[in-house]
């Protein structure tokens, strides 16, 4: 990734700003901070930018992250999310346009857990039988789709085929890391990332085994097989 140079980075209280000749890019640390704070900060950064750029929000919870995913749809921006590490999530906020003075949001209040005791069981890389080529574009849809659930699942199981969806090159890696960084568990099967040649690719969620997979089916509420 390039790192572009930037003038006058400053810091104002728990933002910091860098300002390039094309992108504003504001970084808020809101780790440890309690709902809504993040939030809070998110919306002042946002009314704050004059120009067109990225916020960053970093946050210690998925929950966190579900409400800034909020906010961010609130307010018709596209966000991005992943999960760094156990205890650090990074939100991104594309700015295309400073935001009108009018626009204001109601997203600073918390919300609950928005994942529900859905498990979904992904055993292809294809959607459906008949054409491959047609079959991949609906898997990726299919997963695009679930990430924009408003009650999210709670476990997405990848194996067989499936298990080449978690890995590097994929096309459904950010809907993936976007689900992560909410809470969503990302389990694939160490058996068969092993078959096809992947371990060591696996580019998001956790490596599983046969037990776990039948444990999480077992205690579902309800199961969705593509």
């Amino acid at each position: 990734m390039t790192v572009k140079c930037y003038e006058r980075p400053y810091l104002a209280g728990n933002v910091l700003k860098r300002k390039g000749s094309t992108m504003a890019k504001v970084v808020v640390n809101a780790v440890g901070d309690q709902c809504p704070i993040p939030v809070v900060k998110a919306t002042k950064a946002l009314k704050a930018m004059t120009e067109p750029g990225e916020l960053e929000i970093q946050v210690d919870n998925a929950i966190a992250v579900q409400n800034l995913s909020r906010l961010a749809s609130s307010k018709g921006l596209k966000a991005t999310s992943e999960k760094k590490a156990e205890e650090l999530y990074v939100v991104t906020i594309t700015l295309d346009a400073p935001l009108k003075d009018e626009e204001d949001t109601d997203a600073a209040s918390c919300i609950p857990d928005v994942r529900g005791n859905l498990v979904v069981a992904i055993d292809s890389n294809r959607m459906g039988t008949g054409n491959d080529e047609l079959g991949a574009v609906l898997m990726k849809g299919f997963i695009f789709a679930l990430s924009q659930l408003e009650k999210l699942p709670k476990t997405i199981l990848f194996y067989n085929g499936g298990a080449t969806i978690t890995t590097e090159g994929s096309d459904s890696l950010e809907d993936l890391k976007n689900m992560e960084a909410q809470g969503v568990e990302i389990l694939t099967c160490g058996t068969c990332l092993n078959y096809y040649g992947l371990t060591e690719k696996l580019a998001v969620g956790s490596v599983t085994n046969m037990y776990t997979i039948v444990e999480r089916l077992n205690d579902a509420t309800k199961v969705i097989k593509p």
